[in-house]
């Protein structure tokens, strides 16, 4: 059975860091697309960021410079280091792993910049 696990969430000031990870079990990662999205109240689930098999890494132009992605395949986690936080980054954050037959979600973990 495949889990996903976030954690790392929490209460920053704006301006502030936090590292989420996301730890999977029942599955491999390291032939996957891991993704981290975010889900504000009242609006849609919106990709963050995503880092293909190969290393390769994609960012929403609101993070850009600001969030890193990165994965450790034999640890089976994926992380986001989000730096200069911002009130608009406030939001439950989801980790997503991507196959050809479905994506996998986790359960989310909330973030919440004060200004």
């Amino acid at each position: 059975q495949v889990q996903l696990v976030e954690s790392g969430g929490g209460l920053v000031q704006a301006g502030g860091s936090l590292r989420l990870s996301c730890a999977a079990s029942g599955t491999i990662i390291r032939s996957k697309t891991m993704g981290w999205y975010h889900q504000a109240p009242g609006e849609q689930r919106e990709l963050v960021a995503h880092i293909n098999s190969a290393g390769k890494s994609y960012y929403r132009d609101s993070v850009k410079g600001r969030f890193t992605i990165s994965r450790d395949n034999a640890r089976r986690t994926v992380y986001l280091q989000m730096n200069s936080l911002k009130p608009e980054d406030t939001a439950v954050y989801y980790c997503a792993m991507n196959t050809p037959l479905q994506t996998y979600w986790g359960q989310g973990t909330q973030v919440t910049v004060s200004s």
